[in-house]
């Protein structure tokens, strides 16, 4: 059976070798590079631009930046026929190819994440090494006391000096990742745009448009997942005090969230906006000029995924959010349906260009359409179905529970708090 003959409906004059070869696993595949690179711009605000607002959520950020960013090729990974070749991108890469270049950008956007954590860090992974040494009972202690100590490197300065000097390490290497993390991202919109096979996907402003939304889908997963992390804070802090193991600081715990997430939402407004504006100027260029081919991209945008494009993505995912951020007093539950919706946009926009672009044929008088696999009869149908994609998305959460029990997001006292 040809790869895509599972999940392909054709009607009308298709070619007989085509099929949706890119299914729901290239969607997610822009889809998690887009969060790893706005979650990082995100904590780069503080880090950069000294957002003092923003200092909470920087470090959650940038520590879930570093667990989303396994995640991003994991999609690839899935999708490929030949797996095991996979790391062929990260041995030979080179920019000869744009896909190619995905191993350097990677490896180089990943060396900048670990040390940015390690320099904010640092001072954290002393204070726990040296505090486990003292206590040394018990082989767990053991154990964490050697991997703190792994982690300090040898560095067991703390002085005033050198933590000014971690500082000064972690602004530089913030800035340096900007341009990284947009490079990792735009790349993807890179690629679509330069098929010039494909009448939906070439356009110039492609890359920029993946940047944009990408910073606004990372935004919104770290507002989001800020807020659930932080209410599940809550509710601990309310059993331990109901069994007498806390203090009552539900209400500063509540507030200090609003704040924060009132704070943050200011700026995925105003990328946000940039978004939207950049979206409508491609697809108003597009009807403006009406080249050879837009008569087929005219019916497939205006007509058979009409509701994918304007009521999915522009209107639930793009005008709603944007009028629940804009309302004054933000709530924690605005908050919530706002940031959803903003995740549900910028998916449908991966959505659009990846199933969209293949909707129609090369002959330009037949279509396609896509049926994602929700029950895995096989292993093709996991990968490429429903349950592959759910794979994606949570493996995440399951690398930021580990890495937040070794590099704490909440309540850095003294040492890391940077």
């Amino acid at each position: 059976m040809v790869h895509g003959e599972i999940w392909t409906l054709k009607e009308l004059f298709v070619y007989p070798n085509e099929y949706i070869y890119w299914s729901i696993q290239i969607v997610m595949y822009p889809f998690m590079t887009g969060l790893v690179a706005g979650a990082f711009v995100l904590s780069s605000l503080y880090h950069v631009f000294g957002v003092k607002q923003l200092k909470e959520i920087a470090r959650f950020s940038l520590v879930f930046s570093l667990a989303l960013l396994p995640c991003a090729p994991l999609p690839l990974l899935l999708h490929l026929q030949q797996p095991l070749r996979n790391h062929h991108v990260l041995m030979t890469s080179h920019f000869t190819s744009a896909i190619a270049a995905f191993g350097i950008v990677f490896m180089t956007y990943g060396m900048i994440v670990a040390s940015e954590l390690w320099f904010v860090y640092r001072g954290h992974f002393v204070a726990r090494a040296l505090a486990l040494k003292q206590k040394g009972s018990g082989s767990a202690d053991r154990l964490a006391c050697g991997l703190y100590t792994l982690l300090t490197l040898g560095a067991w300065d703390v002085g005033d000096a050198a933590l000014h000097s971690d500082e000064k390490a972690v602004k530089f290497l913030a800035a340096a990742g900007i341009p990284v993390a947009c490079f990792l991202h735009g790349y993807a919109g890179f690629i679509f745009g330069s098929v010039k096979a494909n009448a939906l996907w070439m356009t110039p402003l492609m890359p920029v448009i993946f940047i944009c939304s990408a910073i606004v889908s990372g935004i919104a997963l770290c507002i989001l997942s800020f807020i659930v992390v932080s209410r599940l804070r809550i509710i601990i802090n309310n059993w331990k005090i109901k069994n007498k193991f806390g203090t009552p600081a539900v209400v500063e715990m509540k507030d200090a969230e609003l704040t924060i997430v009132t704070q943050t939402s200011r700026y995925l407004l105003i990328f946000l906006v940039l978004a939207i504006t950049l979206e409508l100027l491609d697809l108003i260029f597009r009807g403006y000029t009406a080249v050879k081919s837009w008569e087929i991209i005219r019916r497939v945008i205006y007509e058979r995924d009409f509701v994918k494009i304007f009521i999915l993505q522009y209107g639930l995912g793009n005008l709603l959010p944007f009028i629940l951020f804009l309302l004054p007093r933000l709530t924690i539950r605005r908050a919530v349906a706002g940031t959803l919706l903003v995740l549900l946009g910028v998916f449908m926009m991966r959505w659009n260009v990846v199933i969209g672009g293949q909707a129609f044929s090369a002959s330009f008088a037949g279509f396609m359409e896509y049926h994602i696999p929700i029950i895995p009869v096989s292993m093709e149908t996991f990968r490429e179905g429903l349950f592959g994609a759910l794979f994606v998305a949570g493996m995440p959460y399951v690398l930021f529970l580990l890495f937040s029990r070794i590099m704490p997001v909440f309540d850095l006292k003294k040492f890391g708090s940077s």
